[in-house]
């Protein structure tokens, strides 16, 4: 299916089961211990062994030698594979340096020797055992010391500089002004579940149970890293205990599971302890930004400057923090820019957003500064600078803009009005009350995505694609579509995901998995809709598909009838072209945030959170709920207490845990809300539905800090806002 022009009047719109609250059907799997995760798949390879990675101990340098002797000696102990028995492998897609092979070391963790044994505790044992011997070389691991000499980064097209009119001379002439700078620090995904596969070979074909979010681009890495025809390869992840970006591309896990196994002649368990999840995978990169702004008095804004430098090891990208400031805000002059520090740190890659979550804590927050200055309700400040073209190319429109009515909607139902407008006069008791707001911003991208149905002689249905389900209810959404496009229960639809012998989708990741995987679907089932019709003679354009049956020209057949001589499949691709290019695709929210700061102590409390969200259609209230309310907790910890700490001698990450790396808990949130605006937007895809998951952590960071700010009269522009920041700052009790 060729997606070129808006989608009109189609099935999807009788929303009978697609955009209807629906638990997930996923759940009851989930909630008895039945899904099967990755490193827990004991029955699908007989006779596994476990695997355990001896890390690097140092940052940069090389190996000069391994000793195995001890460790081979231990008992269990099957084979050890080391990192100088292999050459360097290839760069697989979305890696900056290799994941195994060679003596080169350039990152602390890295994975150097793997110890398979009979038993996970064996292997871990021997791994100890391991004795290597370095040579180490000096590394560059202070972001803060590189920061002020980094160069632009540098993209094919050139710099990453964009420019619109004469920033200079329109901030010179502006009669208000600011001019401020905020660091956001580095940063981990802490999902739940690490990473983790099993890698078994039959001759010439690998199998690898892996938890990986984008089946498609990671068979084609372990293809071509592996140097493997593609046929030969699959990769199967039916469920993820949470991605959030680190599991878009192959891990060291899953090489070190196939070369081991291959070595071992037998399957091969790897797990990466926490610390190698934080060190040797990928983070988010530490941010400095510096935003000046020219506006007039009635606040709209004439001047745009965002300048963000991020760091990262050389040959990949940093993190983007001017993404959203090249979008959000109308202004006829504008300068942004991108700079990187090249450092021998741990790779940083995509995290939850990247891009606008770092940016918009900062952008969001200097939002805030100069609506203070101008003495403007900072909603209404927002409102008066809203385009609904893309400012930096006014020919291009977006393609459906709600943000004005989700700052609308959402200051309402918040009770913005009511809030006190004069930082630090709010008190109840010890307590010093603050409220913060700030507006939510993801593009919504359109990708390929494929799938097949099968309807069988009993009338089921079932749904086959490579998409995953990394938490987000991708599983339901999907039946829900399929049940919607043959009128089916929702009960008579099984979906399987996560095989990459099965249709190729677009993945998770980016905000982009719902309506495109469900695009994917929907086009299959308009195949499958019309190879029924013309069995029976009917227009498929006219028929209705319900209750198991197709109706047409006062004519009603059961489907089963259609299947009577065996089951009908049909298979098809969503794929896009000049619609990406003609409009802007977006998502908007208004994020509202109510804090209490202990007038003591300096110890901060979330009390309410509410975000307002336009983001097309809902395909399921349920999990949508759930997306945007776990986004805003992740956008707490970002706000409050997540930071990666760097030892800077050695060039590591000190808190590589889930003990030193705080994340927000339950008792963290009292209070959330979410309100889905009505918005069905026909040209971002069939489903005329956009994502939302990443939507509702955008924002958030600075809807935080500028609560604080409203409560305590103290501006942090550090990330996190731990109390050492402003502590001693706090009005007299």
């Amino acid at each position: 299916m060729k997606y070129t022009t808006p989608a009109g009047d189609t099935v999807i719109d009788r929303q009978r089961v697609v955009g209807q609250p629906t638990t997930r059907i996923d759940g009851p799997l989930k909630v008895t211990g039945h899904a099967p995760y990755a490193y827990e798949r004991h029955d699908v390879a007989a006779n596994q062994a476990y695997g355990y990675i001896v890390p690097s101990a140092i940052a940069k340098g090389r190996v000069r030698s391994i000793d195995l002797a001890e460790a081979k000696a231990q008992p269990g102990v099957i084979t050890i594979l080391t990192t100088t028995e292999v050459d360097e492998l290839p760069l697989g897609m979305g890696h900056t340096v290799p994941l195994f092979g060679g003596s080169e070391i350039r990152f602390y963790h890295q994975a150097l020797a793997l110890v398979v044994a009979e038993t996970f505790e064996q292997a871990r044992a021997a791994a100890k055992l391991v004795r290597v011997d370095y040579e180490r070389t000096p590394g560059n691991h202070d972001f803060h010391a590189l920061a002020p000499d980094a160069p632009l980064v540098e993209g094919s097209d050139g710099p990453d500089v964009s420019k619109v009119g004469d920033f200079e001379a329109a901030y010179a002439s502006a009669p208000v002004t600011i001019d401020v700078t905020y660091e956001t620090p580095h940063e981990s995904h802490a999902m739940m579940e690490p990473h983790a596969s099993i890698a078994a070979w039959e001759g010439e074909k690998l199998t690898i149970w892996t938890s990986n979010q984008m089946i498609a681009w990671s068979k084609q890495a372990v293809a071509k890293m592996l140097d493997l025809d593609p046929a030969n390869v699959r990769l199967d992840s039916p469920f993820l205990g949470g991605g959030f970006g680190a599991k878009l591309f192959v891990r060291v896990d899953a090489v070190v599971a196939a070369l081991a196994a291959k070595k071992a002649g037998r399957p091969v368990k790897v797990m990466l302890d926490r610390p190698l999840v934080f060190n040797n995978t990928t983070h988010r990169s530490a941010t400095i930004q510096r935003l000046r702004f020219g506006a007039e008095r009635d606040g709209r804004l004439t001047a745009i400057s965002h300048e963000c430098t991020s760091g990262n090891l050389a040959g990949q990208e940093g993190e983007n923090g001017v993404a959203q400031t090249r979008l959000l805000y109308a202004g006829a002059n504008r300068y942004t820019a991108q700079r990187i520090a090249r450092l021998d740190l741990p790779e940083a890659n995509a995290m939850r957003a990247p891009g606008e979550t770092a940016g918009l804590m900062a952008l969001e927050g200097a939002m805030d500064e100069l609506a203070e200055k101008l003495g403007m309700d900072p909603v209404e400040l927002r409102i008066v600078n809203d385009t609904q073209v893309d400012p930096e190319t006014p020919n291009r429109p977006y393609s459906s803009r709600m943000m004005v009515e989700c700052l609308r909607r959402g200051a309402e139902a918040f009770g913005w009005d009511k809030r006190n407008t004069t930082p630090g006069g709010m008190r109840e008791g010890r307590w010093l009350i603050g409220h913060g707001m700030a507006v939510g911003f993801r593009n919504s991208v359109q990708m390929k995505s494929a799938a097949r149905v099968r309807l069988s002689g009993n009338g089921k249905l079932t749904v086959e694609t490579d998409m995953t389900d990394i938490g987000t209810g991708s599983y339901t959404i999907l039946a829900q579509t399929a049940a919607e496009m043959l009128g089916l229960p929702l009960e008579d639809v099984t979906v399987t995901l996560g095989d990459s012998d099965m249709p190729a989708s677009c993945g998770s990741g980016g905000q982009w998995g719902a309506q495109n995987s469900t695009s994917g679907v929907y086009a299959a089932c308009v195949k499958l809709r019309e190879d029924i019709a013309e069995r029976f003679a009917m227009d498929p354009n006219t028929a209705e598909f319900a209750d198991g049956e197709i109706r047409a020209g006062g004519e009603s057949r059961k489907l089963t009838e259609a299947t009577a001589s065996g089951e009908i499949v049909a298979e098809d691709t969503v794929e896009y072209d000049e619609l990406s290019q003609k409009y802007q695709q977006s998502t908007f929210a208004g994020h509202f945030v109510e804090i209490a700061v202990d007038a003591y102590t300096g110890e901060t409390y979330v009390r309410r959170m509410l975000a307002a969200c336009a983001a097309g259609r809902i395909l399921n209230p349920i999990s949508a709920r759930s997306q945007v309310i776990g986004a805003m907790t992740m956008g707490v910890g970002g706000a409050l207490t997540e930071e990666l700490a760097v030892d800077t001698r050695f060039g590591f990450f000190v808190n590589h845990d889930l003990a030193g790396y705080e994340v927000p808990v339950h008792a963290d949130i009292p209070h959330q809300e979410v309100i889905f605006l009505d918005e069905l937007d026909a040209i971002a895809s069939p489903m005329k539905a956009k994502g939302v998951g990443e939507l509702g952590l955008c924002g958030v960071g600075a809807a935080v800090a500028n609560a604080l700010y409203n409560a305590t009269g103290v501006r942090v522009r550090e990330y996190p806002l731990t109390l050492d920041k402003y502590l001693d700052k706090l009005p007299a009790v």
